[in-house]
């Protein structure tokens, strides 16, 4: 995320509501991409309310943040640095890359950098998922977060993925709401129904699963 101690004290601060809404989208939606042998990584993992949410063999933890080991569970690999050093990981020993309301933090170089790392240390199954902000829905409250330094919409990530490498699994331009800070009750049965609704009200987050070209299967279309 950010070095800026004072973003998790003033823009991120911790909410429990979160907890609530990454079990639910773990239990939800991600369990199907997870197996219990994987390895699991969450790039940028803040207060750790996914990867601590995980069922896996092994889940690694990176953020910048010096805070982030005080908020894992016992189990969770924690490492601190910086998202464009991904040397700590051994070659094609993640299964699952995780990463949300991450990239739009760092240059579109930083995220060619992350991503050219990302490749090799990805296993032959191996996918890569963001969630973040979506600019075409998201334009007027986008950079009411002072750390967001570059825009993307659905359209352009994919592109900017498939430039890099990478082929598109599944593209959401609406996935979950853009905040838990709302006056809107967040309930695991209210997530399980947004999720299998075909409307998505206030849907500004979009989702895009990813994974290294080579790996792809011949015969499998991607989707946009």
């Amino acid at each position: 995320m950010t070095t800026d101690v004072g973003y998790h004290q003033i823009r991120f601060n911790f909410d429990a509501r979160r907890e609530t809404l990454w079990r639910s989208l773990f239990r939800f939606y991600f369990k199907r991409w997870i197996r219990k042998e994987d390895c699991v990584l969450e790039l940028g993992a803040g207060y750790g309310h996914f990867i601590n949410n995980v069922e896996a063999r092994r889940r690694v933890a990176l953020d910048v943040w010096p805070e982030l080991p005080n908020f894992l569970q016992p189990g969770v690999e924690s490492h601190v640095g910086s998202v464009t050093d991904l040397s700590f990981l051994e070659n094609r020993s993640v299964d699952f890359a995780f990463a949300s309301n991450l990239f739009e933090h760092i240059t579109k170089d930083d995220l060619a950098d992350v991503l050219r790392q990302l490749e090799p240390k990805l296993s032959n199954r191996g996918l890569l998922c963001l969630l973040q902000p979506n600019y075409k829905y998201a334009y007027r409250e986008y950079f009411d977060d002072y750390t967001h330094i570059t825009v993307y919409s659905h359209v352009t990530m994919c592109d900017f993925l498939q430039t890099c490498g990478y082929e598109i699994v599944e593209c959401k331009p609406r996935f979950t709401p853009l905040t838990v800070k709302s006056k809107v009750k967040i309930a695991s049965l209210l997530i399980w129904l947004y999720l299998k609704s075909p409307i998505k009200p206030l849907g500004k987050q979009m989702l895009i699963v990813a994974r290294p070209r080579k790996n792809a299967a011949p015969t499998e279309a991607s989707s946009r």
